[in-house]
């Protein structure tokens, strides 16, 4: 059986991470920080800023008490190491405690630190600080501009709360568990650094390409930094984006489920058993488009392509696509992604 102190140090470890984390689960119990701290935090629709500098301030604090908290629920887990009496317990845990007070204690002064001034020291401040020019006169003016254009419904914006992406009409913002990025789109250029495709994601059912975009600033008091969405997403960032985007060699986008859907359909059939082409025997011409030679068959002995698969499925299901039988273009036989075989 698995002592006590080993089961609370799993399952503390586990929690911790997803508070810090926080996945989906966790934001649909409640455990996060702007949830059990809304009444102190207020309306992020009426102050962006000033409701931000709460969240990164009291998320501080919270993450660096995590390891305080470990220790005080072990005293309760396991009552038989008296980790209550500091001067009963192993030099160890008399270590790992002075340094979770060191942590806390670091936290505090720093988030005291921040707050002087009317939190003018904070790093979201010092951000806003670095846009002081006409007409704004201080970080409290540019402030001001970023919380009236974030309340305006026609705003861009994605992401989970701890890696969103807000486009207003003058400003690109990323925010993040302890930061608020930002930069004027007068001022910066973007640029299509990457994109993966991931097969699986949490929130959609079929594939999703993610893209991930570099802004930069001409100001060099702003830090250039990463924002990433969905291809599928893309299409609407630029029509809010008045700033040029850039795309990087080699980096193609998919913004339908079309052709996310041909690009994993390609990937399956190359998985399939090729067909050799006999020597003398001429290739017709794709039954899709009829302009260029067809690169598939079936074992049905009929030419099919991605692009007729795709539109016989149901388009408000993508799920089932892969799975789905669709006749032949040409005897009308039902075949599934597994009959069709690249032409070599």
């Amino acid at each position: 059986m698995e002592s006590p102190e080993l089961s609370f140090t799993l399952a503390y470890v586990v929690f911790s991470l997803c508070f810090v984390f926080t996945p989906n689960e966790f934001r649909s119990a409640g455990l996060t920080i702007q949830n059990v701290f809304s009444s102190w935090l207020g309306s992020e629709d009426v102050g962006f800023i000033q409701y931000h500098v709460r969240r990164t301030s009291i998320t501080v604090l919270v993450h660096s008490a995590l390891p305080l908290g470990y220790y005080m629920g072990m005293c309760i887990a396991a009552p038989e190491k008296n980790l209550g009496y500091i001067h009963q317990v192993s030099d160890s845990w008399r270590a790992f405690l002075l340094l979770s007070l060191c942590i806390q204690l670091t936290s505090w002064t720093l988030v005291i630190y921040w707050s002087r001034h009317h939190w003018h020291n904070h790093p979201i401040s010092r951000a806003l600080q670095a846009h002081i020019q006409p007409p704004h006169p201080g970080w409290g003016s540019v402030a001001s501009s970023v919380n009236t254009e974030f309340r305006r419904i026609d705003k861009f914006a994605t992401g989970a709360p701890g890696a969103r992406v807000i486009v207003t009409d003058s400003w690109v913002l990323k925010v993040t568990t302890y930061h608020v990025y930002m930069a004027l789109q007068t001022e910066c250029h973007v640029t299509v650094t990457e994109s993966r495709q991931h097969q699986l994601t949490p929130d959609l059912a079929s594939p999703a390409q993610i893209l991930t975009l570099r802004v930069d600033s001409i100001n060099p008091a702003v830090r250039p930094f990463d924002i990433r969405l969905l291809s599928t997403e893309y299409a609407e960032l630029r029509e809010k984006l008045h700033a040029p985007i850039r795309n990087s060699p080699n980096v193609v986008i998919h913004q339908t489920m079309s052709e996310l859907f041909l690009e994993t359909f390609r990937a399956q059939v190359d998985l399939n058993q090729p067909y050799t082409l006999p020597s003398g025997q001429e290739v017709e011409p794709c039954i899709g488009c009829m302009q260029v030679p067809a690169n598939s068959k079936l074992v049905r002995l009929c030419q099919a392509e991605g692009r007729w698969f795709a539109s016989r499925q149901d388009q408000q299901r993508p799920e089932t696509w892969l799975s789905s039988r669709v006749p032949c273009p040409t005897c009308r036989a039902k075949f599934c992604i597994l009959d069709i075989c690249a032409v070599h």
